[in-house]
């Protein structure tokens, strides 16, 4: 297959012109595809010539914008882990339940955007026991216990350190789960739903009562 420098003028005369990316918009582009191709094959098969020439892009703009190839990763792992904005939220109200409920739905659709991206990174399959990667990952499981102690209606709980490590257990389940569902199949989504919503509800009215209390 010829690539594009090889296509004849005559033959590109009539198509329309690609159009020119803001530099803000190319790094998204190659940093979508990043995303997909750590999604399908190990880290080590990935290769930046062809995500340059998946995303359309000359190979230096990768490293312009990102660096090796394992600070793209770090991008990837960031992004995959980076919870939307709470102005972009909305906070679930109703009973204990219908919050719980809400929450864990939030939870499984942050999930499901990159799937298997995501089962990936939270599972150490990248590049092993890097201390950067860990460093990003731990901080990002307080940010979401924080978050979801919210949506439960525990903002006040947030800043105990013993609230935020039980919900960081928890959220080691929620790992656990998202892999049996997507990438072995083990699990539907309902299945995995019903999972977290009931050993939430545990954990809100059993656990975290003990913790807040001293025992």
């Amino acid at each position: 297959m010829r690539g594009l420098s090889d296509t004849p003028a005559s033959a590109a005369e009539g198509q329309p012109r690609r159009r020119r990316l803001e530099p803000d918009e190319r790094r998204a582009q190659i940093l979508a595809q990043a995303i997909e191709m750590f999604g399908e094959r190990p880290y080590a098969a990935v290769s930046t010539a062809e995500l340059a020439q998946r995303a359309g892009v000359a190979r230096g703009l990768i490293n312009h914008y990102f660096g090796n190839k394992r600070d793209l990763y770090l991008a990837v792992v960031r992004r995959m882990v980076t919870l939307p904005r709470l102005d972009d939220m909305v906070v679930p109200t109703g009973t204990e339940r219908e919050r719980v409920e809400a929450s864990v739905h939030w939870l499984l659709d942050t999930i499901s955007e990159h799937g298997s991206t995501w089962v990936k990174v939270t599972s150490h399959e990248g590049v092993g026991d890097d201390p950067d990667v860990q460093q990003i990952l731990d901080q990002a499981d307080d940010v979401a216990a924080e978050r979801l102690l919210l949506m439960i209606g525990l903002a006040d709980s947030a800043h105990s350190a013993s609230m935020r490590a039980m919900v960081r257990a928890y959220g080691g389940l929620v790992k656990v789960a998202g892999r049996e569902w997507i990438t072995r199949g083990t699990l539907t989504r309902a299945q995995v739903h019903g999972l977290l919503v009931d050993m939430l509800l545990t954990l809100v009215a059993e656990s975290l009562p003990k913790v807040d209390s001293g025992h």
